[in-house]
């Protein structure tokens, strides 16, 4: 059974880029570029990682990460964030951290990599 992959991003170009390599590489995708909507979107689609954009404009997403994280029913879901900012590894070792951080621009073996990392785990 594939693996089911949530993509959080603003952007719908960069949901359209990751969703084409993510199913490009057998894995299940689902997109939301509506923050507010991702905890009934991740009990309906139950996935296995979510990819989470840093900037979006509604909401922090390191925010977003440590609700996820700290929630009981989702703590335990793996999370990588994407960012444009170096600084970011030294936030995965705080509580409610991301698992990974994906830096941008990424190239598609980084993200493969990435996912298939998080999701051995």
């Amino acid at each position: 059974m594939a693996k089911r992959v949530l993509i959080v991003d603003d952007n719908e170009l960069m949901i359209e880029v990751m969703t084409y390599i993510l199913l490009g590489n057998g894995y299940e995708v689902a997109a939301l570029s509506r923050i507010h909507e991702i905890f009934k979107i991740i009990k309906a689609c139950r996935p296995d990682l979510v990819i989470l954009d840093i900037a979006d404009k509604s909401m922090d997403g390191r925010e977003l990460c440590r609700l996820i994280k700290l929630n009981r029913a989702t703590k335990n879901l793996r999370v990588i964030v994407c960012s444009e900012n170096e600084e970011m590894e030294p936030l995965t070792s705080q509580k409610g951290a991301p698992d990974d951080v994906l830096h941008k621009p990424f190239g598609m073996n980084s993200l493969i990599r990435k996912v298939e990392l998080q999701l051995a785990a």
